[in-house]
């Protein structure tokens, strides 16, 4: 009876998000464990079927540090941010276009969804702008400016290509790739360019998977769950220390993304078991949702 239940619970939102894009971004364990991506993949198929549009953008830092490691070149961060020379954006796009995505596409077309792989540079998908050298203030407040390389900043998407995926039955799995002017390859921010993308098509949700259970007010106690976030309370949240260090830019991306015209975004535990589908079909969902 309890999975009965669960099933007429979820009929409110498959009706609701019918037709329906929900731009997915694919971090944290949903990456690195293969059950986790086969299961987030499996998920995700799912939606498909049940008549939403889903888009995967993917990240890959920690596999991009260990393929730099194996060929002997050393990541390079500035504040969290990895400088992005010529050498390592051939390893940037070798380990997300040529393994990560393809891996991601494999899980889907195994569990029977027709997914295609593309990066930013196809078809000019991303198109994006080197980011310029900006002056940083250190712990001993002396001014540095920093060139991060080739790391870009994105002016536009093509949503066009996107729309012709999606009609056609596709589940489009976006390498956050950009391509300059000038025909330049651009490493961008995953998080950044999942809801640049979720804003450019107008998508009901922004669901990123983590490593975490979305906010906490105690990072000890998993119990202190804030399940609901206005975007207006974002600036106090952070000005009180509760949402802190990687969660800040996560959070800063959720609150432009609704800006740019989604609905809701949400924060969620890629660890746990069909996370993406509790965290739809359910009343309470499981992570953390940002809204208007």
């Amino acid at each position: 009876m309890k999975d009965v239940n669960i099933l007429v619970e979820a009929l409110p939102y498959i009706k609701k998000f019918h037709d329906k894009k929900i731009l997915i971004k694919y971090g944290g364990h949903a990456m690195v464990d293969e059950d986790a991506m086969a299961s987030t993949a499996r998920d995700t198929v799912l939606l498909k079927y049940v008549g939403m549009e889903p888009i995967v953008v993917h990240g890959g830092g920690p596999e991009i540090s260990r393929s730099m490691d194996k060929l002997g070149k050393e990541p390079k961060f500035i504040k969290g941010l990895r400088v992005t020379d010529e050498e390592t954006m051939e390893i940037i796009k070798m380990v997300l276009v040529g393994k990560i995505s393809t891996n991601i596409v494999s899980q889907i077309c195994f569990h029977d969804g027709k997914g295609i792989g593309v990066s930013g540079k196809d078809s000019r998908l991303i198109f994006a702008s080197k980011k310029p050298a900006h002056k940083i203030t250190d712990e001993s407040g002396n001014e540095e400016e920093i060139d991060l390389g080739l790391v870009g900043e994105i002016n536009c998407v093509n949503t066009d290509l996107l729309e012709m995926f999606t009609s056609n039955n596709y589940i489009p799995v976006i390498s956050p790739v950009g391509i300059a002017e000038d025909g330049t390859s651009l490493n961008l921010n995953a998080d950044t360019a999942a809801g640049e993308i979720a804003g450019a098509v107008d998508a009901e949700k922004l669901i990123i998977l983590t490593d975490v259970p979305g906010v906490l007010r105690d990072p000890n106690d998993p119990d202190s769950l804030i399940q609901r976030i206005k975007i207006e309370e974002v600036p106090k949240l952070i000005e009180e220390g509760i949402i802190t260090g990687g969660m800040i830019p996560k959070i800063e991306t959720c609150v432009k993304a609704i800006e740019d015209g989604v609905k809701s975004c949400h924060i969620i535990d890629g660890r746990k078991k069909h996370s993406l589908l509790l965290e739809i079909f359910t009343k309470d969902g499981i992570g953390t949702m940002i809204y208007k």
